[in-house]
């Protein structure tokens, strides 16, 4: 009995002194395989989820950079040029002498000078003087259309030197505004180009129009010449003539 007793005394001093002794053992952490690699998926997937935010964000910056790009107007513009071409031609038709562009003006000259019938009441001196206003009215149709041809001329060279600088623009275009913009101006080139063709054709017209006009009335006019010449009497019949009576 006393033998046990001192056993289990012993037992309790040494158990003491070991916890005495070594304190960490009594609170040392138990490793748990599952939970550290649950952890770790888990952080993973949140490195991967503040990844694909920050790739979210760059992509949204760069798509609005994009959008200023395109957005970013020309600072180029020939419409200016291209009018300033259109004013001289419509100048140079408004100058034009003779018969004008006018419809009712026109109408009034056209059916003094070139009559599809000279009556009566109009004198050989007032068909002379008509005769030479129409030469005159073809002169300065032929001279329009001369001059419009000149300005066609020079302003193809103009437009060379416009059509370089729009291509050269459309080329460096940094957005989709800045080339339709360059476009649009060679558009309105082309449309420049075809209304100066129009307006180049119409004075060409107006002088063939003009020679055939007076062709015409100087065939009236002939006619009207040879009529009163002729007169409105009884023609003279030849017939024999005896100088000595027998």
């Amino acid at each position: 009995m006393k033998t046990r007793t001192l056993s289990l005394s012993l037992a309790s001093v040494l158990t003491a002194s070991l916890l005495a002794a070594s304190p960490a053992w009594a609170w040392k952490t138990v490793f748990d395989p599952s939970n550290y690699t649950q952890n770790t998926l888990t952080a993973v997937r949140t490195l991967q989820q503040i990844n694909n935010q920050i790739n979210q964000l760059q992509n949204e910056a760069q798509m609005l950079m994009n959008q200023a790009r395109n957005l970013t107007s020309l600072d180029f513009n020939v419409v200016n040029r291209l009018r300033t071409t259109l004013a001289t031609s419509e100048r140079l038709i408004g100058q034009a002498q003779g018969l004008t562009f006018d419809v009712a003006h026109m109408d009034q000259a056209f059916a003094r000078l070139y009559p599809d019938q000279y009556a009566a009441t109009v004198s050989g001196d007032q068909m002379a003087q008509d005769a030479r206003a129409r030469w005159q009215n073809t002169l300065d149709g032929l001279h329009t259309a001369m001059r419009m041809q000149a300005q066609a001329s020079q302003n193809l060279r103009d437009d060379e030197s416009a059509l370089a600088d729009l291509v050269g623009q459309s080329q460096s275009a940094t957005g989709a505004l800045q080339a339709a913009q360059a476009t649009n101006q060679l558009l309105a080139l082309q449309a420049k180009q075809a209304i100066q063709a129009q307006q180049l054709q119409i004075t060409q017209d107006r002088a063939a129009a003009l020679e055939l006009a007076r062709q015409a009335a100087s065939t009236e006019r002939a006619r009207e010449v040879r009529r009163r010449f002729r007169g409105d009497g009884t023609p003279y019949t030849p017939h024999a003539v005896q100088f000595y009576g027998h």
